[in-house]
C-alpha cells in the first residue's frame, strides 16, 4: 500500500510515518509533501496513492487548494489541530480525520475506517468539485476569526484582545505575547499554534516574531536586501524580514493577501 503524508512541519510528518508503518505493517510505501506547491507538482506527474494523510494549514495555503487545483482519487484523512465543530464543515464521504496531537488509537480508527469504506471510495462522486466547495466553505469559516485569545496568568483566564496583541515572540524557547499597552504574557501555545489562531493581520516574519499589521510603523532597506521593521511598541531586539520573504511581507502589509 502507498501512502502519502502533506504536512509542513517535518518532526510531525516523520512522527506520523514512524506511527502508520507501524500499524500498516510491512508492504507498506510511505512518502512525504512539505507544501501545496510540491503536492499539486507531484500530483501533475506521478499517480495518486491509495491514501494520503494530510494536513489543513500549509505554509504556503491551504490543503483544500491542492485538490481543487488537480484530480486526486485518493481517499484523503485530514490531521489538523482544529476542533471538531470546524472540522463538522469538511466531512464528506470518505473523508475522515484526526485531531493533532495524534495517538496511535487515532491513528488506527482512521485506518480502519479506511479499508471499510475503499469500496465506497472508489465510487463515481466527483471529487474535485467538493473541494471547490471545501474551499469555499473553510474560506467562510476563516473570516470568522476569534476576536481573543485566552491567557493563563497567575490563578487567572484572562481574554487578551487579538487587536490589542501588537507582536508575539519567542525568547529562550519560551513564547511571549505583548500588547499595545505594553502588557507581557506567555500563553500557553507555540508559535506554530498561535499563528493558526490570529488571522490574517498578523505576518510570521520568522521562527521568532508574528507581528500584527497595526504595531508596524514603517520598514527600511537593512544590508543582504533584507527589511527593517521599526513597530510602534518599544522591542528590543531588531526585527528583520529576510530576502526570500520580502515580497510576501510587502504583499501583506498593503491588505492584498
Amino acid at each position: 500500500m502507498n501512502i502519502l503524508i502533506i504536512e509542513d512541519e517535518k518532526v510531525t510528518a516523520d512522527h506520523l510515518a514512524g506511527s502508520i508503518a507501524q500499524l500498516a505493517g510491512q508492504g507498506t510505501f510511505i512518502g512525504q509533501l512539505h507544501s501545496v506547491k510540491e503536492a499539486i507538482s507531484y500530483f501533475q506527474n506521478n499517480p495518486a496513492p491509495d491514501l494520503i494523510f494530510s494536513d489543513i494549514q500549509l505554509g504556503d495555503g491551504l490543503s483544500f487548494e491542492i485538490f481543487s487545483a488537480v484530480p486526486v482519487s485518493s481517499p484523503i484523512i485530514f490531521c489538523t489541530a482544529f476542533d471538531e465543530y470546524t472540522l463538522a464543515a469538511f466531512k464528506t464521504n470518505g473523508i475522515d480525520y484526526i485531531l493533532k496531537p495524534f495517538t496511535d488509537e487515532t491513528l488506527k480508527s482512521a485506518l480502519d475506517k479506511f479499508k471499510h469504506l475503499k469500496q465506497m471510495l472508489a465510487g463515481s462522486y466527483n471529487q474535485q468539485e467538493q473541494y471547490h466547495g471545501l474551499l469555499q466553505e473553510f474560506s467562510r469559516k476563516s473570516s470568522n476569526e476569534p476576536e481573543s485569545i485566552l491567557i493563563y496568568h497567575k490563578d487567572k483566564i484572562l481574554p487578551v484582545k487579538l487587536a490589542g496583541v501588537a507582536l508575539c515572540y519567542i525568547d529562550r524557547e519560551v513564547c511571549n505575547l505583548i500588547t499595545f499597552s505594553g502588557n507581557l504574557y506567555f500563553p500557553n501555545k507555540t508559535l506554530d499554534e498561535l499563528e493558526k489562531i490570529v488571522g490574517t493581520d498578523f505576518f510570521r516574519i520568522n521562527r521568532q516574531f508574528l507581528v500584527n499589521r497595526k504595531a508596524i510603523v514603517h520598514a527600511s532597506s537593512y544590508f543582504s536586501r533584507k527589511l527593517l521593521i521599526q513597530l510602534s511598541i518599544s522591542f528590543q531586539p531588531e526585527i528583520t524580514v529576510s530576502r526570500e520573504r520580502t515580497p510576501l511581507f510587502l504583499k501583506w502589509l498593503s491588505g492584498s493577501a
